[in-house]
């Protein structure tokens, strides 16, 4: 696999929570490599709620790691 992260430094905050979500991502198909397998899945866990909570914990984790690297984006003038 090709380096793909090279800082969790992100301008904004929004930049840093789509940070988040790619980490998540990526998480997620280097758990499952198989895309095939990925789409069979989606389904089942699309109209799951506890599911879709816990994707939602996984993102919010991920951010929480970004925002202690961007200072929380804190102006240090």
């Amino acid at each position: 696999m090709t380096s793909w992260l090279s800082t969790l430094k992100t301008d904004t905050p929004e930049e840093g929570y789509e940070l988040a979500v790619k980490l998540a991502r990526v998480a997620v198909k280097l758990t499952q490599p198989d895309a095939e397998v990925r789409d069979q899945l989606r389904p089942e866990y699309a109209e799951d709620s506890d599911a879709l909570i816990a994707a939602s914990q996984v993102v919010a984790t991920h951010f929480a790691t970004v925002a202690a690297a961007n200072d929380h984006w804190r102006d240090k003038s």
